[in-house]
């Protein structure tokens, strides 16, 4: 479902509209009466500056200590989980993750995909976690808040570097990304298959190229990514495709479509996410539907309300992820059955193994990167 109009305050290349400031930000900006604009310009609508022309990408290091994440969320089927970025160069305009960029005193809006980190000492604080007496192995999940494999992983590799190490320790993965570069790793993944430790979902919302350009701007082609399960399938990689998100009067009518095409290109699995609006994304979806579909726009965001209780979010467990309502359940019966007619509900994964889990020599680390 292609834009309808060209908007006037798009960035080519970039999903948010707007620089709002961090939430957490004790000191707010002012516009004074009669300022020059050959400064920084603010945004009256928002009282954040705004956006420049042609914002490039700014990556900075994380100096963080630690690198598996633990949750206890019901919504998910894992309990730890890595982010080798926070921010993220595809900007999806509707991505979750944004709101903690705030945690950094950062604006969810550009500043989420043009302020990057990068945690080159990822692999090395893995490893130091892994060797540690007492240490179970269970899943660990890459691609949780942020994508592994975002453009800056082609010469950052940090995420090849933590696959090589869980690949040494013979531990289990599950990546999920919208990137096609996640191929460049298949040496790494077919080992890690071999065992039984690696499964990938391929994030795919949309088969409309135009929409993608707007709505996820950096993120691979809809072709590139079937062409990334195709090879992964090929290989004999666990890869399933992930309809995330689904967005009422937006990208729902392509469903069955993405199911199908998904199938036609190797994925054994299927699963999807309805849209979610948490604190600012709310916001920075409302511009996007304003400049790219403002035909739409009112209806779409009724239809959300719709599956989330009058209110543009319903964070709940069990709720957030699918929503509730006629169109939510309409949506779920259309997802099972299409499900259905390409034969994506035979294949049941198996949890990925745990039993070959090793702590090998210090310093027997693998060539491999």
């Amino acid at each position: 479902m292609t834009p309808e109009r060209a908007p006037a305050g798009a960035i080519k290349g970039r999903g948010a509209l707007s620089n709002r400031e961090s939430r957490y930000r004790r000191v707010r900006h002012e516009d004074e009466p009669g300022a020059s604009d050959a400064g920084d310009r603010l945004d009256a609508a928002t009282g954040g500056e705004l956006p420049p022309r042609h914002p490039a990408t700014c990556v900075r290091i994380d100096p963080v200590r630690t690198i598996i994440s633990r949750n206890q969320s019901p919504d998910l089927p894992f309990n730890q989980s890595i982010n080798p970025y926070r921010g993220c160069e595809h900007g999806c305009v509707y991505c979750y993750a944004r709101p903690s960029h705030a945690w950094l005193d950062h604006s969810p809006g550009l500043d989420f995909e043009t302020l990057l980190y990068a945690r080159p000492d990822a692999a090395a604080l893995l490893e130091a976690e892994l060797r540690r007496p007492g240490y179970a192995p269970e899943l660990i999940a890459l691609g949780t808040n942020t994508d592994p494999y975002q453009p800056i992983e082609r010469e950052q590799r940090v995420t090849r570097s933590l696959l090589a190490k869980l690949l040494e320790f013979r531990h289990p993965v599950s990546i999920t990304t919208k990137g096609a570069l996640l191929t460049r790793d298949l040496d790494l993944l077919v080992e890690l298959a071999r065992d039984g430790l690696v499964a990938v979902n391929v994030s795919l919302p949309t088969l409309d190229n135009a929409l993608k350009r707007t709505l996820e701007p950096r993120a691979a082609s809809p072709t590139a990514r079937l062409r990334a399960i195709e090879a992964l399938a090929r290989a004999g990689v666990p890869v399933s495709v992930m309809i995330a998100p689904v967005i009422p009067a937006v990208t729902d009518h392509e469903l069955e479509d993405v199911v199908a095409a998904a199938a036609r290109a190797g994925a054994t699995g299927a699963s999807y996410i309805l849209l979610r609006l948490p604190l600012e994304v709310r916001d920075l979806f409302q511009e996007w539907l304003a400049a790219h579909l403002p035909l739409r726009a009112a209806h779409v965001m009724s239809l959300v309300r719709d599956m989330r209780g009058g209110r543009d979010y319903d964070a709940r467990f069990g709720h957030r992820m699918r929503g509730g309502g006629p169109l939510a359940e309409l949506i779920a019966a259309r997802f099972r059955a299409a499900v259905r007619r390409h034969g994506l509900d035979r294949h049941e994964r198996p949890a990925l193994a745990t039993s070959h889990f090793r702590v090998p020599p210090a310093g027997g680390q693998l060539a491999l990167l």
